[in-house]
C-alpha cells in the first residue's frame, strides 16, 4: 500500500548511512524510491560527522559533542528511519555502534529517541549481511523501536532492487510512531 498524499505529507524520511561507501550508495536509492512516497526525504552520513569515542570518561567530561546534539534534533525531527550498514567483522560498525552510545545517553530515558520508532535495516556488505541485521534488530528492539519485518541485504552478486526498497519503504511508512 502506496500512503495517499495526506498521509504521506505527516510522515517524513531520513536515511542514516554508516558507510561513504556501497551504503551511501544504498542510502541513495532509498532516498530516491522515498521521493515516490514522502516528501524530501534526507540522507545523514554517520561518517561525515566528528564524534568522539563514547567512553564513560567523554560522557562525563559534560561536554556533547556539537554533531550529536545536531544528530539527535535532527532524528527527533523524522517521524521514519532506514539505517543503512555494513556488516564489520560480524557485526554492526563502530561508527554506527559509536553515534547509538552517544545518542543514547542524551536523556534520562537512554530509550527516548528510538522508543516507538518505526525503523527499517539495509545493507550492503561482502559478508552477506545477516549477522548484522540480526545484531542491529537487537539492539533497536531493545531500544525500543519498531524495526520493520522485512529487511534489505544485498552485495554485488545480489544488487538491491527498486522493487524491494520500494516495498520496504511502503512497510515503513504503513506503520506509526508510538508515543511512548
Amino acid at each position: 500500500m502506496i500512503p495517499n498524499h495526506s498521509m504521506a505529507s505527516t510522515k517524513s524520511l531520513l536515511i542514516i548511512t554508516a558507510s561513504d561507501g556501497e551504503n551511501l550508495k544504498l542510502a541513495k536509492q532509498f532516498a530516491a524510491i522515498g521521493k515516490e512516497i514522502v516528501k524530501n526525504p534526507e540522507i545523514i552520513d554517520l561518517t561525515t560527522l566528528d564524534i568522539p569515542i563514547f567512553t564513560p570518561k567523554t560522557q562525563n567530561n559534560s561536554c556533547i559533542p556539537s554533531d550529536i546534539d545536531k544528530l539527535n534534533s535532527h532524528m527527533l525531527s523524522k517521524s521514519h528511519w532506514v539505517v543503512c550498514a555494513p556488516e564489520y567483522n560480524g557485526s554492526i560498525p563502530p561508527v554506527l555502534t559509536n553515534a547509538i552510545a552517544w545518542l543514547s545517553v542524551q536523556d534520562k530515558d537512554f530509550r527516548k529517541l528510538f522508543n516507538g520508532r518505526p525503523i527499517a535495516m539495509a545493507s550492503f556488505s561482502g559478508g552477506g549481511c545477516m549477522e548484522l541485521l540480526i545484531s542491529m534488530r537487537i539492539q533497536l528492539t531493545h531500544l525500543g523501536a519498531q524495526v520493520v519485518g522485512r529487511q534489505l541485504a544485498s552485495n554485488k552478486s545480489n544488487p538491491a532492487k527498486d522493487e524491494s526498497i520500494k516495498d520496504i519503504l511502503q512497510r515503513l511508512l504503513a506503520m506509526n510512531p508510538l508515543n511512548i
